[in-house]
């Protein structure tokens, strides 16, 4: 049975971003379609696919390798997803469908619960889908292709830590939320700015000298100076 390209593609960034293939590290199409188990041709469209998105660089005489981000280029993920969130939830209140909402409440009564524990490795995994699920109540596909690869990157080039008052994070989820169900756009825009504003600080790089992020060097056009 053919294996899909994007469930080649979805295993490859996967292992990106958890460090399995280090940034700089050679992805030969022999190497990955042995490694999951499929033939040379979905192996060749996924790597395709992750150099569009910016995970994979092609060099002549050297092929696929692991991109190198600057902390430039970490940063400006950041003023991103801090522009695209808001658009996202300003869509999400004049678009969404009462299926949207409720996963959405769903999620945000559980934040809070899990909150209120202090189980933070589930606070993580339900945030993650609570801004997914809130940029696919956007309507937009091209918007949420967007919003979740930064959120892959962003995953890729940085360590984030939890905030010292989850309860008030999760507050703040279920008012963006009622501003959704409200159908009050500019409200929902403004509430996910201030989101996206107080958990910018949480955001630590991953060590570059641990090679995930290098120092970025004014001065020189890197992408083609190196060899």
């Amino acid at each position: 049975m053919r294996i899909p390209a994007h469930s080649v593609c979805t295993a490859i960034r996967d292992d990106i971003v958890t460090g399995v293939f280090e940034p700089g590290a050679r992805l030969t199409e022999d190497q990955l379609a042995r490694r999951y188990g499929v033939s040379r041709v979905p192996v060749r469209e996924a790597l395709r696919t992750l150099e569009s998105e910016g995970f994979v660089v092609t060099r002549r005489h050297a092929g696929a390798q692991v991109a190198e981000p600057t902390e430039q280029e970490a940063a400006d993920l950041l003023d991103m997803r801090a522009l695209l969130e808001p658009l996202g939830a300003a869509r999400a209140a004049q678009r969404r469908t009462e299926a949207h909402l409720k996963v959405l409440r769903g999620l945000v009564r559980l934040g809070q619960e899990r909150a209120r524990r202090g189980q933070g490795e589930d606070l993580r995994s339900l945030g993650g889908w609570f801004h997914e699920t809130l940029a696919q109540a956007s309507g937009s596909p091209a918007l949420t292709a967007l919003l979740t690869q930064l959120r892959h990157k962003i995953a890729w080039m940085y360590a984030v830590e939890q905030p010292e008052r989850p309860v008030d994070a999760w507050a703040e989820h279920g008012a963006i939320v009622d501003a959704v169900a409200r159908g009050d756009a500019e409200r929902a825009r403004a509430l996910t700015a201030l989101h996206a504003e107080r958990t910018q600080p949480l955001h630590r790089l991953k060590n570059p000298a641990g090679g995930r992020v290098r120092v970025s060097q004014h001065a020189v056009n890197t992408a083609g100076s190196r060899n």
